[in-house]
């Protein structure tokens, strides 16, 4: 679906800016910890927009996976980009919304699990 390529690939784009940005940029402004938190953030939108994508490309078998797709988007906004916020701002209610954003991933997972339970193994694409 052309929706969930578009959010798996800006996803996938704003990953490598915002790592190098972490790597080149923000390098000695923050703190050590600060730094992991950033960085960890990436990572997470890295895996997640490429799960996105998978999610893109599986749709055509069965719904479950545009909604895994989507609750991938939506944990990548609230897991990672509160990451990025905590780590530049040091807002630490900030950190109440991440696991929002694992909870999100969890539960694309899980929708990606039941898509492959419902789809017929010999269906063609």
């Amino acid at each position: 679906m052309k929706l969930l390529g578009i959010l798996g690939s800006v996803g996938l784009l704003l990953g490598v800016m915002l790592g190098a940005f972490a790597a080149h940029g923000l390098r000695g402004h923050l703190s050590e910890q600060m730094q992991i938190v950033f960085e960890t953030g990436v990572r997470y939108q890295m895996y997640h927009s490429f799960a996105v994508l998978i999610a893109a490309v599986l749709v055509q078998r069965n719904q479950n996976f545009f909604l895994a797709g989507i609750f991938y988007a939506i944990g990548i906004a609230l897991f990672s980009f509160s990451l990025y916020i905590l780590a530049l701002t040091g807002i630490r209610w900030l950190g109440a919304i991440t696991p929002l954003g694992g909870l999100s991933f969890m539960i694309g997972h899980a929708l990606l699990l039941i898509g492959f339970l419902r789809t017929d193994g010999n269906k063609k694409t």
